[in-house]
């Protein structure tokens, strides 16, 4: 089995609660499922990490921050992918041993579909809060306007895009809206899932943003610049806190980052980050897993999750020259690859 294989039924049925899945080959398999945010980074991970390991099979299914934060607390998966940090009632459910690993950081992006727009538009905080918020209703509104002079917007109807599901995504997108916009902060907040206002269009996932926007003329939506890239589509640059314009870059990206320090339990936010370079819609996403793991019944998977998370941090992030993600900084990596030692198996440290 490999990366994409196996679907979201499949997923579910296999259920492994608490034992590791051997392979017909006698494998160890490491199951994964969360977000779409990272997916196209973790399935190079996965490809190249299975090819250099005969004896580990890694997956991972890309089903949304949300389901996988569900998928880590039942202990149905291994680990988890999510973009947003668990909350203190999560943490309580999960049984509060799960640990953040961040993984790399990346940037949201606008994209959009305006037929007869070739220029690459602009937008700010204040303009995207109001189109999300539905106040700002057609593509030649006089903010979007003022921000995109000399460009002919079409008197066009904004179709509105958002995630369905529970989305890291969606997380890193609420908090900048709230970090600029006091009307968003007081109506919508900051969250994985919010109680949206009535109108918007509605996908799952970060690929299904990007193919509703690509088909849906008109449309405006977020998702990682990935899926940007990927689909050929169109997205904004953004103003920044200093007033500058910056187009998402992982440079951008690493601006806003060397903003903030991390703290000891490795949850940040970059998003509206200080200074002239900074990208404001960023974050990092994370690897979710639980600190002991005797519930595996199984060292050897337990020192084989331990071990792939390690190449996660350190090797892998080579693998980030020439993609959309930012690596984590060399002495973040040390940081996190102290954390992975932490990690327990019958009370005994998994890494010896």
């Amino acid at each position: 089995m490999r990366f994409w294989q196996i679907g979201a039924t499949a997923l579910a049925a296999m259920a492994f609660l608490g034992a590791s899945i051997p392979t017909a080959r006698g494998e160890t398999q490491l199951q994964g499922a969360g977000a779409s945010f990272p997916a196209p980074l973790y399935a190079k991970w996965v490809a190249a990490y299975n090819k250099a390991h005969s004896d580990v099979v890694v997956d991972y299914q890309s089903v949304g921050s949300g389901a996988g934060i569900t998928q880590i607390t039942a202990k149905k998966v291994h680990f988890a992918g999510s973009d947003a940090p668990l909350t203190a009632e999560q943490e309580k459910q999960a049984g509060a041993d799960i640990l953040h690993i961040p993984t790399v950081a990346g940037p949201v992006v606008l994209i959009y579909n305006v037929p007869g727009v070739k220029e690459s538009l602009k937008l700010n905080g204040d303009a995207v809060a109001g189109i999300y918020l539905k106040e700002i209703k057609s593509w030649n509104d006089p903010k979007i306007a003022a921000l995109n002079p000399g460009v002919t917007l079409p008197r066009m109807p904004i179709q509105v895009v958002r995630r369905a599901d529970g989305s890291g995504t969606t997380f890193i997108f609420t908090s900048y809206l709230s970090a600029v916009s006091k009307a968003w902060a007081e109506k919508i907040g900051a969250k994985a899932s919010v109680d949206w206002p009535a109108g918007l269009l509605t996908t799952p996932k970060n690929d299904g943003v990007a193919t509703m926007v690509k088909n849906t003329p008109g449309a405006i939506g977020y998702v990682e610049a990935a899926y940007a890239t990927q689909n050929k589509l169109a997205y904004a640059k953004q103003i920044n806190k200093e007033g500058k314009e910056v187009t998402a870059s992982t440079a951008g990206v690493v601006a806003a980052a060397s903003t903030v320090a991390f703290p000891a339990d490795l949850k940040i936010s970059i998003v509206n980050a200080a200074g002239a370079d900074a990208y404001p819609i960023a974050g990092y996403t994370y690897i979710l897993v639980h600190q002991d793991l005797s519930y595996l019944k199984d060292r050897a998977a337990a020192k084989a999750l331990v071990k792939f998370l390690d190449w996660c941090v350190s090797d892998a992030q080579k693998m980030t020259d020439g993609t959309d993600y930012a690596p984590l900084p060399p002495e973040v990596q040390k940081k996190v690859q102290a954390k992975l030692r932490t990690i327990t198996f019958d009370g005994k440290p998994v890494q010896e």
